[in-house]
C-alpha cells in the first residue's frame, strides 16, 4: 500500500507541473470531448436493448488501441524508473496500477461507466448498489487491458514478424472504429445488437448489474490475471536486450543521391518501428476500404490507395525527429542530397504498395478509373515533398533509435506535438490531390494529367524549400534534436507552426478548428461532392449523398464552406495573438 500511495503521489505531482500551456490546453480539449463522449454513452443507458454493453466494447478498444496513437500511452511514471529499488514485480505492478487511475482518460472512462448506475437505478435498488463496485472493476480491467496490450506491442516490436503483425491488427481496429457506421447500419438492418457484446469483458458490468453477479466474480478473477501478465511483461521489459544486427552486405553507391537511398531504404527494412507505421497505414487503407463490404457495397474499396498514401505520410511525419542525432552526419556533408535521396527513398517504399492496391481493388469494383489514378499520382507527389518539408519546418524532437527504452512505441516526449503533426500532414496531404480529384471529376482522364503535374511540383518545390532549410537551419535543428530545446533563431524561424501565448478558450477554439476542420471541407464536402457526381448515392456516410437531389450539391457546398470558416477562424485567432505579440515587442510602442 505505501508503494502505491508514493505513486499516486508522484503522479499527481508531475502532473500538476506539467499540465500547462500547449499541454494543458490540449487535456483540456481531450478531457471535453470525451465528456461528450461518456455523456453520449449514459444516454444508452437509458434504452432498451445492449447499446450500453455495446458502447462499453467501443471504451475497451479504445483503451487497447489508443496508446499506438500517444507513444505507447500514459507512461508518466515509467517502469524503468523504478528498476534499481529492488521492488517485486507484483508490487511494482499494482502500484503502477493504482497509479494509472490518476489522470484524464481515467477520469472520463469513470464517467462513461457511471451508465452502470442509471442502469441499476432502473433495475431497482440492489442492481444500483451492485453497480458502484463493478464501475470500479470495470475500470480496472479497461486499464489493466491497456496496459497489458502496450506490453506485449513492445514485445512484438522487438521482431520484424511481431512489427508487422501489430501494425495489421492495430490498423484493422482502428479503421472499424472509424467505419462505425457502417456496422451500426448493419446492426441496424439485422433489428438489433447482436447479444454477444454482453458476454465480453467489457459487459460483464452490465451482467453483473442486471443479475449476474458471478460477472463480478469473473472481473475479479481477470484483473487478477492481468495483473500478474502485467507484472512479468514488466520484467521481461527491464531486462530487455536488443540483439546486435547481423552482418550485412556492404553499401556500394556511386553519388551521395544513391548513398542516401540506399542508407533510407535499409533503415525502412531494419527499423522496426517503421515497419510497424508502414504496416499499419496499408492495414487501415485497406480495411477502412472494406468496412463497407458488409452492406454488400464495393464502392469504398478504390479509396484504400489513397487513404493509405495519406495515412503513410501522417505516419512518417517526424522523418528527421525519428531518426534521432543521426542529423549530424547531414549537416556536416553539405551538398549530400540528404533530402531528394529521402524522397525517392519514401516513394520506393510507398508506390509499390499504393500501385498494387489501385490495380487491385479498382478492378474489383470496376472503376472509377481516372478519379483513383489522379489522385494517388498527386498524392504521392504530395506526400514525398511534404514529409521532409514539415519534418524540418516543424521538427519535435525524438529519441536516438539505439537509445529507446522498453517501449518501442516511445519516439518522442512530446506526444501531443507528434499527434498533431500527423494531422496537419493529413489535411497538407489530403489538400495536395484536391486539384486531381476536381481535374478528374470533371473531365475524366486528363484529371491523372493534372495529378502529375501538381504531385511532381510538390515532390520538387517542396523538397527544395526543406533543402533550404536544412542548409540554413542544420545546426540549429541538431541543437534541438540533442536538447529538447528550441534555440531562439530557430524558434523565429518556424514561428508560423507554432501557437502563440493566448488564453485558454481562444487556444482550444484554435485546436478544435484546425484538428476537425478537415472533416466537413475534404470527406464531407469536396468528396461527397465528387460521388453526388458520380451518382454514389446513399452508400456512405456522407451527408449529401443522402439529401434530396435539390439538396446534394447545396449541401457539399455547405460543408466546404463550413470546413472554410473553421480554417478561417482558427488561422484568425492565430494570426490576431501573432500579430498582438509583435507588436508588443515592437522597440516604436
Amino acid at each position: 500500500m505505501a508503494v502505491a500511495v508514493t505513486l499516486v503521489r508522484m503522479k499527481v505531482a508531475i502532473l500538476r507541473h506539467s499540465l500547462t500551456g500547449q499541454r494543458g490546453t490540449m487535456a483540456v480539449s481531450a478531457g471535453s470531448v470525451g465528456a461528450l463522449l461518456a455523456a453520449g454513452t449514459i444516454y444508452l443507458a437509458f434504452l432498451d436493448g445492449d447499446w450500453l454493453a455495446a458502447a462499453f466494447a467501443v471504451w475497451m478498444l479504445g483503451w487497447i488501441i489508443g496508446p499506438v496513437f500517444s507513444g505507447g500511452g500514459d507512461e508518466t511514471l515509467r517502469p524503468e524508473f523504478f528498476s534499481l529499488l529492488g521492488l517485486p514485480p507484483h508490487r511494482l505492478a499494482a502500484g503502477l496500477l493504482v497509479s494509472a487511475f490518476v489522470g484524464v482518460a481515467p477520469a472520463v472512462s469513470l464517467l462513461a461507466l457511471t451508465g452502470l448506475v442509471v442502469l441499476g437505478v432502473r433495475e431497482g435498488a440492489g442492481p444500483a448498489l451492485v453497480a458502484v463496485p463493478a464501475m470500479v472493476l470495470q475500470l480496472a480491467v479497461f486499464v489493466l487491458l491497456s496496459r497489458v496490450a502496450v506490453g506485449v506491442l513492445g514485445i512484438a516490436l522487438r521482431s520484424r514478424v511481431g512489427a508487422i503483425g501489430a501494425g495489421l491488427v492495430n490498423g484493422a481496429i482502428l479503421a472499424f472504429l472509424g467505419q462505425g457506421w457502417v456496422f451500426a447500419v448493419a446492426l441496424g438492418q439485422a433489428e438489433g445488437i447482436p447479444p454477444i457484446v454482453r458476454y465480453l469483458p467489457s459487459g460483464w458490468g452490465v451482467l453483473a448489474v442486471q443479475g449476474d453477479y458471478l460477472a463480478l466474480a469473473a472481473m475479479a478473477v481477470l484483473i487478477a490475471l492481468l495483473l500478474g501478465a502485467w507484472a512479468a511483461l514488466l520484467s521481461r521489459r527491464a531486462g530487455a536486450e536488443r540483439a546486435s544486427a547481423r552482418g550485412r552486405r556492404p553499401m556500394r553507391a556511386a553519388t551521395a543521391l544513391d548513398a542516401v537511398l540506399a542508407k533510407e531504404l535499409r533503415t525502412w527494412s531494419r527499423d522496426l518501428v517503421r515497419t510497424h507505421q508502414l504496416t499499419f497505414a496499408l492495414a487501415y487503407g485497406v480495411f477502412f476500404a472494406a468496412a463497407p463490404l458488409v452492406l454488400g457495397w464495393t464502392g469504398m474499396l478504390p479509396w484504400a490507395a489513397p487513404i493509405f498514401i495519406v495515412m503513410a505520410a501522417a505516419m512518417t511525419a517526424n522523418l528527421y525527429g525519428a531518426d534521432g542525432t543521426a542529423l549530424w552526419l547531414s549537416v556536416m556533408t553539405p551538398g549530400s542530397s540528404d533530402v531528394r535521396g529521402r524522397q525517392l527513398a519514401w516513394l520506393v517504399t510507398v508506390t509499390p504498395v499504393a500501385a498494387v492496391l489501385v490495380v487491385a481493388l479498382t478492378a474489383v469494383n470496376g472503376g472509377p478509373w481516372p478519379m483513383i489514378v489522379a489522385l494517388s499520382v498527386a498524392l504521392l507527389g504530395g506526400g514525398a515533398g511534404l514529409v521532409p518539408l514539415v519534418s524540418v519546418y516543424a521538427l519535435v524532437p525524438g529519441t536516438d533509435p539505439q537509445k529507446r527504452g522498453g517501449n518501442p512505441l516511445r519516439t518522442s516526449e512530446d506526444d501531443g506535438a507528434l499527434t498533431g503533426l500527423a494531422y496537419l500532414m493529413m489535411v497538407l496531404v489530403a489538400a495536395s490531390g484536391v486539384p486531381a480529384g476536381v481535374a478528374a471529376a470533371l473531365w475524366g482522364w486528363p484529371g491523372v494529367a493534372v495529378g502529375a503535374a501538381t504531385g511532381a511540383a510538390c515532390l520538387w518545390w517542396f523538397g527544395a524549400l526543406a533543402e533550404r532549410r536544412l542548409a540554413a537551419q542544420g545546426p540549429e535543428l541538431l541543437h534541438m534534436m540533442r536538447t529538447g530545446r528550441r534555440p531562439a533563431a530557430a524558434g523565429k524561424a518556424s514561428s508560423a507552426f507554432a501557437l502563440p501565448d493566448m488564453p485558454k478558450v481562444q487556444r482550444a477554439v484554435v485546436i478544435t478548428c484546425v484538428s476537425l476542420g478537415a472533416i466537413p471541407l475534404i470527406p464531407q464536402g469536396i468528396l461527397a461532392a465528387v460521388f453526388v457526381a458520380n451518382g454514389q448515392l446513399g452508400h456512405s456516410w456522407f451527408l449529401a449523398t443522402h439529401m434530396a437531389p435539390g439538396l446534394r450539391y447545396p449541401t457539399a457546398a455547405v460543408m466546404i464552406a463550413l470546413g472554410l470558416a473553421m480554417y478561417g477562424t482558427g488561422l484568425g485567432i492565430m494570426y490576431r495573438y501573432k500579430k498582438k505579440v509583435v507588436y508588443d515587442k515592437s522597440p516604436n510602442v
